[in-house]
């Protein structure tokens, strides 16, 4: 199947690593020139550089912290000076801290608004301009399984993740005689370092090694294992490609079968 992304442009927020990383790579993979974001100038050269040796595509970076809205408008504007376009955009960002209600005030409120809700509209709101000028866009917001149901411990992701759902709804009717589809993808347990440090947290609660936790975990997993990253990428670059043509407002989830909520 020929997914029409030669040529395409995506910028991928939170991608020097992790999920977001192995995101840009498969559009990489696939002819499209990439743009990649995160804090970590560092993490961000070495990830493009790689993916440039990997692919032979062109790579951009850029250094933004998602909860200044300033950045997010800078890597916007240099995205397309140096694209000239916006195909698609992947909304993403690091997990919120791991807790229960009584654990957290009003800081560790708004820092996970900012940084796991606020700064996906503030994305979408400046790549619009240009999706609407040239009639097409796919805009995929990276989210978690709690979408569909909740996590015990993560509170805050619970919380924003799911306000997730109704912007991209939302935003599905508004934005549909653009041309723009819009599509929300959730993880289960999938081998990153965040779901490391997630184990690693729990472990301690409950006086386990990790490597205990990672197995009762996958216990609960249909497949039996942890899932890797490229496998959830390939669903998120079916997404923001031109095989899709008929998926907007939809929340999908790549976990093996973990959830059991419809």
């Amino acid at each position: 199947m020929d997914l029409g992304l030669k040529g395409k442009v995506a910028l991928v927020l939170a991608s020097s690593k992790g999920l977001g990383k192995a995101i840009a790579l498969k559009y990489a993979e696939e002819g499209t020139n990439v743009m990649l974001a995160s804090r970590n100038e560092v993490g961000l050269k070495e990830t493009a550089e790689e993916l440039t040796r990997q692919t032979g595509v062109e790579i951009g970076y850029c250094v933004c912290d998602l909860k200044i809205v300033e950045d997010i408008r800078s890597l916007v504007t240099e995205t397309v000076a140096r694209f000239g376009k916006i195909d698609v955009l992947i909304n993403n960002s690091g997990g919120p801290p791991a807790g229960g209600f009584d654990a957290f005030g009003d800081e560790d409120w708004q820092h996970a608004f900012e940084l796991n809700l606020l700064s996906y509209v503030r994305a979408i709101r400046e790549v619009l301009p240009y999706m609407r000028k040239q009639q097409q866009g796919r805009i995929i917001n990276i989210t978690s399984s709690s979408i569909k149901q909740p996590i015990d411990n993560l509170i805050l992701s619970n919380t924003f993740r799911t306000g997730i759902i109704g912007l991209a709804k939302s935003l599905s009717q508004e934005l549909a005689n653009d041309g723009i589809l819009i599509n929300t993808v959730g993880p289960g347990r999938i081998s990153t370092e965040r779901t490391a440090e997630l184990d690693e947290i729990k472990a301690q609660k409950l006086a386990l090694s990790s490597d205990q936790v990672k197995a009762q975990a996958e216990s609960n997993i249909p497949l039996g294992r942890y899932g890797e990253p490229e496998e959830f990428a390939k669903t998120v670059v079916f997404l923001g490609s031109g095989a899709n043509t008929y998926i907007t407002g939809q929340m999908i989830l790549v976990d093996g079968g973990m959830t059991k909520a419809f």
